[in-house]
């Protein structure tokens, strides 16, 4: 089978779109001609400059030359899938992506967050709230960045949890644990209120900018993912209402 490798601006966008001062870059990947062009059309008309790739390796090289400071990355893509190329990109320059997959399934979408993935959305969508995701995840590098050049002082400890908000690091009991942005912003915000319930909704808004409650399973993916780095018994969850974060005991010294 012959894959399309090629890569194509959008709006006039090129090679003069990486320079200092050039529009935002969002680089779309999607083999679906007449999604890819209504996601780059959406895109377009918020102000962005973008391109698009049809299959993974031509993702792969477009993100290497073009450094696109956003993908939009489909799960099911010819060459090899939506989740090596997020690896692969993520590899050699930490940037955000929005995961979209056709399956409503959570393992899936826990995989995509695993290997680097910062949001996901399930088709169909609409492209009212993809542009508004956009917006958020673009926000949040911002924030990051601000946060990096003036970051609070100190470290917050929570029994064998430690953040570091100036490295932006997490250990668990002397530990490094490995944390996406979203992931980390999500602990920095539980941790801000320890052991009171924060509801989907706070943190949609708080970690997201999103209060859209149709956004809730985000925020139990994302949750579930943080679980299996920190420990699960480190969230508690609420039902019906959200999440906490203890600090359990520390196991006993055997005798």
């Amino acid at each position: 089978m012959e894959y399309r490798n090629t890569v194509r601006d959008q709006g006039g966008t090129g090679a003069a779109a990486a320079t200092p001062g050039a529009q935002r870059r969002i680089l779309v990947v999607e083999d679906d001609p007449t999604i890819v062009e209504a996601i780059a059309a959406r895109l377009r008309a918020e102000g962005f400059a973008v391109q698009t790739a049809a299959d993974g390796p031509a993702a792969v090289a477009a993100a290497e030359s073009w450094h696109p400071e956003l993908l939009v990355l489909d799960v099911m893509l010819p060459g090899y899938d939506g989740l090596e190329v997020c690896r692969r990109v993520q590899a050699r320059r930490p940037v955000p992506v929005l995961m979209l997959t056709a399956r409503d399934d959570e393992t899936d979408m826990l995989v995509g967050l695993g290997v680097g993935a910062d949001d996901y959305m399930t088709k169909p969508f609409s492209m009212r709230e993809l542009a508004a995701r956009v917006h958020v995840l673009l926000r949040r590098v911002e924030r990051a960045a601000q946060a990096a050049s003036a970051p609070p002082s100190g470290s917050l400890r929570l029994g064998e949890l430690e953040i570091d908000h100036a490295q932006r690091r997490v250990r668990v009991t002397g530990r490094d644990v490995h944390l996406t942005p979203t992931e980390f912003d999500l602990l920095v915000c539980l941790a801000g209120s320890p052991r009171a319930v924060l509801s989907r909704e706070q943190l949609l808004a708080e970690v997201w900018d999103w209060t859209d409650a149709s956004g809730t399973r985000t925020v139990d993916s994302h949750i579930k993912a943080l679980r299996r780095k920190i420990g699960a018994e480190r969230i508690r969850t609420v039902h019906g209402v959200g999440y906490a974060l203890e600090s359990p005991a520390p196991a006993a010294d055997s005798a």
